[in-house]
């Protein structure tokens, strides 16, 4: 038995007037998940156990069978650990977002500083590092908005707040808070300096984009450590990924993530070469996870067409060809891992449905295809890992 388990991260919704109360997923055309509901398994996993924020790191660790009252310690950790960068047990990572700052810098303009490249991304993170790091502050360079800031033998209590929650949002209330706020606080201010007369900035407003003015220091943690998936299940997996918090749950669980060239972890990343990545990892796996970061993007931008785009575009270009491309003895889990509601543009925690579906079997499921109103069901995210490896339903 193969196992294929397809995250399209934030695409359970809210009903919307201007769907005529649909939500983005029962609004799109997506022939192959709605294919799976009627003949599969539906059902809803609670992926954000009472008391968590509902991040992406939270809820993936539970599609990947963790449970984060065990194991969770913060987010930038795991994505430190999806870099590949070695921590200290005394070491303290912090998630850093390039930012922009709009209004002298007071307003969250938007929490991926423009959308800024990689390449780019990567010559402000190095110039940063020169400028205000140091072997207290260490800067790594990520994928686009998203980095790396190491505090050695740091605080990490205090609370933080993540940057796409404050879109066009006055910054003043969420700064940092608590013990070594001031510190990151700071270093944010220190960044802002620095930044704002950078050539690559001067360059990007010339050219009417938004500069990245900022660093923003949130999802703090000390070092995470998972046993392995194959230890949990018995089974052996790899993970196709743009972006390095789904890279870090993954090699914490002992999965290959393997970089993927257009791979972007936006609305613009390579849907099709996901899905050959997926085949290619699949041949040498009993289990791969493929994760799309697309219809939250969307979401955080507040724009209805480019989510149901992005729902769309994960049916076609990726369930779709790793279906028509698979044995018989194969089984699908397709999920969301958490709500991103486009009248919020944020986060939201509540049971998000899945299917499970083995291509060599038809049962009776739900004939209203994939969405939230799917199956009653309702399992924790160990439960429903358990249950799609089994196949024991319940």
């Amino acid at each position: 038995m193969k196992y294929v388990v397809i995250i399209g991260d934030g695409m359970a919704d809210f009903p919307l007037d201007e769907l005529g109360g649909k939500t983005p997923l029962m609004a799109a055309n997506k022939p192959y998940m709605d294919k799976m509901a009627g003949e599969g398994f539906c059902g809803k996993v609670v992926t954000v156990p009472e008391g968590f924020s509902p991040g992406s790191d939270v809820a993936c660790m539970s599609i990947f069978g963790y449970d984060p009252a065990k194991y969770y310690t913060g987010r930038a950790p795991i994505e430190a650990a999806g870099m590949g960068i070695e921590m200290g047990n005394n070491d303290v990572a912090f998630r850093c977002n390039l930012v922009y700052l709009a209004k002298g810098g007071t307003v969250m303009g938007d929490y991926s500083g423009g959308h800024i490249t990689t390449g780019e991304a990567h010559a402000l993170i190095k110039d940063l590092q020169n400028e205000i790091g140091g072997n207290e502050f260490v800067f790594f360079p990520g994928v686009s908005y998203r980095h790396i800031m190491i505090w050695k033998g740091g605080l990490w209590t205090m609370k933080t707040t993540p940057p796409h929650d404050i879109t066009e949002k006055e910054i003043g209330g969420y700064l940092p808070g608590g013990e070594g706020a001031k510190v990151l606080t700071r270093l944010m201010e220190r960044s802002q300096s620095f930044l704002a007369h950078h050539p690559l900035n001067k360059r990007r407003e010339a050219e009417g984009r938004h500069p990245a003015n900022s660093v923003w220091l949130w999802g703090q943690g000390k070092k995470a450590r998972f046993p392995s998936f194959e230890e949990q299940y018995g089974v052996r997996g790899a993970t196709v990924a743009a972006v390095d918090l789904i890279k870090g749950i993954s090699r914490l669980a002992g999965f290959d993530a393997p970089y993927i060239d257009g791979a972007t972890g936006y609305l613009d990343t390579d849907y099709k070469a996901k899905a050959a990545a997926a085949l290619r990892l699949l041949e040498n796996n009993d289990i791969v996870y493929v994760h799309i970061e697309a219809p939250d993007e969307a979401s955080h931008n507040g724009n209805v067409a480019d989510k149901i785009r992005a729902i769309e575009n994960i049916d076609r270009e990726v369930v779709g060809p790793v279906y028509e491309k698979t044995d018989d003895d194969t089984r699908f889990l397709i999920v969301t891992d958490h709500a991103t509601p486009i009248s919020t543009r944020t986060h939201y925690a509540c049971p998000v449905p899945f299917i499970m579906y083995d291509k060599g079997a038809r049962h009776e499921g739900c004939q209203s295809g994939y969405s939230e109103q799917s199956g009653d069901t309702i399992m924790s995210g160990e439960e429903m890992v358990k249950s799609f490896l089994t196949g024991q339903r319940r």
